[in-house]
């Protein structure tokens, strides 16, 4: 018997007829627990979904694996992730598919979704096996590559349509990039580094969102980080059309002034500039932004090692988006606790038709305070611009699909 007490528990509302409580719950655990938890600050809430994660299995396992990934999924609060396609094999047809599918089975300790590649290889020429793949899918995206060929991507949107499922499009125009790594802002600049102008990320969501106006296509758009975007997301949902888009946490906590000459810093789509970073605020504010995403893309410390004109881009976030989001949006008032579950859990499970289950929860001491340290990280990337930064909320109880998938050492220790 696991036995839960709490003087403030966060208890998702379905339909107004699951009101907060204390909480009182058996759980199948691989030896007896008898364990009691008091907190004042103790919220259960419902299993954290991610539909942005790079798991890098197969094909990059020195970077992450579905066991690690997912066990740092675990940590973070999160019961479901969507896996993106950029692997090796890439996730193109039944039988490059079939590796992944074959490890999920095998490593994961939480829900993973593999999404199916748009293209062969990811390559932008010529389409995947959509219709082979589509029923063991969450969704079609070339993630870590965006689209050039507009005819290309008309015809996935028809297919995908047909089938039922949301293109999700990694949005930038090849042409616009000019070898750029950092935002083309103040800080690129003065420290002599080449820029990605913002247009290579809001050109490419243009381009598309007339295509969706075309093709009726539902469309998804990935890690929005400039203030353009936004807002011709904002126009196409009044519009009418079937659009939603995600951001994530380094967008909304971080502008290029407060860059530094190190590798954490770096991913695509670059930090951006300070009213970026207010755009995207306002856009989940006001609903144009429906959910927040980690992007955890891990690479080796040796890569990130290079600085930002030699580092690869990506950084992990599974295991410290909520902590940031909920000390620096919500404490300060920014954003309510049921608004950050919405945006993190609700909003990507209706979008993506992912199971809504009563055994997916977390449990999260709200009263912790600690200071980001990478080094007690699970997943195998360490790189995060966070290192150092105290956050309130740690995840002490991870359950998905009726087991633990995370207990925290120091709850451990009191089963003993």
């Amino acid at each position: 018997m696991l036995t839960l007490n709490g003087g403030k528990n966060y208890l998702k509302k379905q339909n107004n007829d699951r009101p907060t409580r204390p909480l009182d719950l058996s759980l199948p655990v691989p030896s007896p627990v008898d364990l009691t938890v008091f907190g004042e600050q103790l919220a259960f809430l419902p299993g954290l979904a991610d539909v942005h994660v790079h798991l890098r299995e197969p094909g990059f396992s020195y970077k992450e694996t579905v066991l690690d990934g997912t066990r740092a999924a675990a940590r973070g609060g999160f019961t479901t992730v969507c896996a993106m396609p950029n692997l090796d094999p890439v996730p193109d047809s039944r039988e490059h598919l079939a590796a992944e599918l074959a490890l999920i089975e095998r490593d994961a300790v939480i829900e993973v979704l593999p999404y199916g590649a748009l293209t062969v290889g990811e390559k932008g020429l010529s389409l995947s096996d959509m219709e082979g793949i589509a029923p063991s899918v969450v969704a079609f995206s070339d993630d870590g590559r965006g689209v050039q060929d507009p005819a290309v991507m008309r015809e996935a949107m028809k297919r995908a349509k047909a089938l039922g499922k949301v293109v999700v499009a990694h949005c930038e125009d090849n042409s616009l990039l000019h070898g750029g790594y950092i935002h083309d802002g103040a800080y690129c600049r003065a420290h002599g580094h080449k820029g990605i102008v913002s247009a290579s990320e809001w050109k490419a969501v243009e381009r598309d969102l007339a295509l969706v106006k075309e093709t009726g296509c539902a469309y998804h758009v990935c890690h929005v980080s400039a203030k353009e975007t936004v807002e011709l997301i904002r126009r196409a949902k009044a519009e009418g059309l079937d659009v939603t888009c995600e951001t994530a946490p380094h967008y909304l906590l971080l502008d290029d002034a407060m860059l530094e000459e190190d590798g954490r810093f770096k991913m695509n789509p670059p930090i951006r500039d300070k009213s970026d970073r207010e755009a995207l605020i306002a856009g989940i504010l006001d609903g144009t932004v429906d959910m927040i995403v980690t992007d955890h893309a891990p690479h080796t410390a040796e890569e990130k090692s290079r600085g930002l004109a030699g580092s690869p881009m990506g950084i992990v976030g599974l295991e410290t988006s909520f902590p940031l989001l909920y000390t620096y949006l919500v404490l300060p008032g920014v954003l309510t606790l049921p608004r950050l579950i919405e945006l993190m859990s609700e909003n990507p499970r209706k979008r993506f038709g992912l199971a809504e289950r009563d055994d997916d929860y977390t449990v999260f001491d709200l009263s912790a305070r600690y200071k980001i340290d990478p080094a007690e990280f699970l997943s195998k990337g360490k790189s995060t611009p966070f290192a150092g930064w105290e956050v309130a909320g740690k995840c002490m109880l991870t359950v998905s699909r009726g087991k633990i998938a995370y207990l925290d050492p120091s709850l451990k220790a009191r089963t003993k």
